[in-house]
């Protein structure tokens, strides 16, 4: 009489699939063992053949019900593993506004010494209506000129910021990501503490991935639930095209 999969073992099985971490599926599922002990047990179970049939029945029909193949999965994973952060997120020594002017004064962008020009001029007009000789008044200064562009590099003898230049966190148009860099990006959050973004994790995508191609702890069991549910897989569409149905 063949055995029957018990409801724990079942719920064991179901758990597996929601992380493929069998340790922590065999706590979840309610069983008493802990760490090493858990570890062991749960490798038993997932040797175990009747439990082996019910992954490879939960996996050929997620497959068919959602329409998305492990390799479409892995293939998301591997962009989270692989993508480089700084594509979303910098964290950038820029120019101090001393790097790059005259003698190391301070300098303005074109727009900003215009302003400054205009108000010199509209105090200046004010001292000369006040009978002030145009001799006393001060020439307009120039400070360190202009041409301040904040993204180039710190100046490494501008006595101001000593080469450091000043910080800055710097985020991507995330609308304008490649597809890569969209499949780590996981939004934005607003806090007390300003713009919060999230990022999908790379530790997880790297640990996922390892287990799927079997380089973990259950790499047998995981990856001959794999070939089984792929063999069903497999039957059924050859069933369905025969006209066999079922």
């Amino acid at each position: 009489m063949t055995k029957k999969l018990t409801e724990r073992q079942k719920l064991f099985a179901d758990e597996f699939l929601v992380d493929l971490n069998a340790a922590a599926a065999y706590v979840r599922a309610g069983y008493k063992a802990r760490g090493n002990a858990a570890e062991s047990a749960a490798s038993r179970l997932l040797r175990d053949v009747q439990v082996v049939s019910y992954l490879a029945e939960r996996r050929v029909a997620r497959t068919e019900r959602v329409e998305i193949s492990q390799d479409e999965v892995l293939r998301e994973l591997r962009a989270i593993m692989t993508s480089d952060a700084n594509g979303i997120v910098q964290y950038r020594r820029n120019c101090c506004r001393h790097c790059w002017g005259v003698d190391f004064k301070y300098q303005c962008t074109p727009n900003e010494q215009e302003q400054r020009r205009k108000e010199y001029e509209r105090e200046a007009g004010k001292l000369m209506m006040q009978g002030t000789s145009p001799d006393l008044i001060p020439p307009f200064d120039e400070l360190g000129g202009v041409g301040f562009n904040k993204k180039r590099d710190p100046n490494p003898a501008c006595p101001e910021c000593f080469g450091d230049g000043r910080g800055e966190i710097f985020v991507e148009d995330t609308r304008k990501l490649p597809p890569a860099l969209k499949s780590l990006y996981a939004g934005v959050k607003l806090g007390k503490d300003g713009l919060e973004v999230k990022l999908h994790s790379k530790d997880k995508a790297t640990e996922l991935v390892a287990r799927h191609l079997g380089m973990l702890k259950d790499k047998v069991e995981v990856s001959t639930s794999d070939e089984l549910a792929a063999r069903m897989l497999a039957a059924r569409k050859r069933r369905a095209k025969d006209g066999g149905g079922g």
